[in-house]
């Protein structure tokens, strides 16, 4: 399998370096033929070839099985020309892959619970799905623009655009608790109007999954006041940007949300926290997003949701253990730098996969069966 991996900015490379170390150690633990190919995206891109994103890098990831992102952007390149900004590459990407589906999972971990800004009772046991579309919407749609005396952007949506992230959705849960909150301002535009009957339209094939409409305004009030009501959360490109990182406060910090944009034939991978220029090379940043995105990039793309799950598990042992980044850290907890941080993480996926392993041999007195039970050692 080839991977193209894209570092980015501001903590970017360090929080890649991390996904790299995870996907170096499951390659060499599973014996897994991984090649790994760096390359330059974002302001690191404009700095070294004057564009965002080359033709030559965009090529690479047509021809690799998965593609990982860091972060990109800082306030260096912010008075640049929107078509040659750092994010302009970012939606290139996204739009020339065909990544449609935006899949952003908040998860609350038992032990993190009371790092949210949140009451504990209203964020534990949270665990909820966002699925935000990614290559249509007010980011892309035309005309677009500004002078001096005004500026303007198009929303827009087709039918095929939104029932193929639609059914995304409503497959997702069908395998959870059976829920989908549309989430639209269908009572104002005419852009969610649609969005709303096209939603409709689709749920017609799943009569297993209830379908929930929510005007977006309020849904950002439920996810703070009540987050535990949601399962699925399906919208479009801008409210789903706005509602993931409202999420990320209630899992404690965004930087413990992993993403995965998946199309009909590509997916990328990638933490949904920003590029943090202010904490860049100081070895702060919080690598877990990463490392979780790596862990759907196993599930997702590569079929092996076996491994996937060990990756969670060992990030959730780590957060067991009490260690913590700066940006969930309570006072007592024992507070890591990035790369510590990931260490520890890989020592813990080195365990549980030695513990899976594992057998013990016992005999059924009445059948005489030989069986096996796994068992944890600790």
């Amino acid at each position: 399998m080839k991977i193209i991996l894209l570092p980015g900015d501001g903590i970017g490379p360090e929080v890649t370096r991390a996904a790299e170390k995870v996907i170096r150690l499951i390659a060499a633990e599973s014996k897994i033929d991984v090649t790994l190919d760096t390359r330059l995206i974002g302001g690191a891109s404009i700095d070294e070839f004057g564009v965002p994103l080359t033709d030559e890098t965009l090529q690479a990831c047509y021809e690799a099985d998965a593609v990982f992102m860091g972060a990109l952007g800082g306030t260096k390149w912010d008075n640049l020309e929107h078509h040659v900004k750092p994010e302009a590459g970012l939606l290139k990407i996204r739009k020339s892959l065909g990544l449609y589906t935006n899949i952003r999972p908040a998860r609350v971990y038992s032990t993190l619970a009371k790092s949210s800004s949140l009451k504990t009772h209203v964020v534990e046991d949270v665990d909820l799905v966002i699925f935000r579309e990614l290559t249509g919407g007010i980011y892309f749609g035309l005309p677009r623009g500004y002078t001096d005396m005004k500026g303007w952007n198009t929303e827009e949506y087709t039918r095929e655009e939104v029932e193929r992230i639609a059914r995304k959705a409503f497959e997702c849960a069908a395998d959870r608790r059976k829920i989908v909150t549309s989430v639209d301002k269908a009572n104002i535009l005419e852009c969610s109007q649609f969005w709303r009957n096209v939603v409709a339209d689709v749920s017609k094939d799943y009569p297993t999954v209830q379908l929930k409409n929510m005007l977006v305004d309020n849904a950002a009030m439920q996810l703070v006041i009540n987050p535990k009501q949601f399962d699925v959360i399906l919208t479009s490109n801008l409210f789903g940007d706005i509602l993931s990182d409202i999420a990320g406060a209630i899992t404690g910090s965004i930087g413990m949300l992993p993403s995965a944009s998946i199309g009909d034939k590509y997916a990328l991978y990638e933490p949904v926290h920003g590029s943090a220029p202010d904490i860049a090379g100081l070895n702060k940043a919080n690598p877990l997003a990463a490392i979780a995105s790596v862990a759907m990039m196993f599930d997702y793309t590569f079929g092996l949701p076996d491994t996937a799950k060990l990756i969670e598990s060992a990030i959730e042992r780590t957060l067991n253990q009490g260690y913590r980044t700066a940006d969930i850290a309570k006072e007592g907890d024992k507070v890591l730098g990035t790369d510590t941080m990931t260490d520890i993480v890989l020592g813990n996926i080195q365990k549980l996969k030695a513990t899976k392993s594992k057998v013990t041999p016992y005999i059924d007195p009445t059948y005489y069966i030989v069986c096996f039970s796994e068992y944890d050692s600790e």
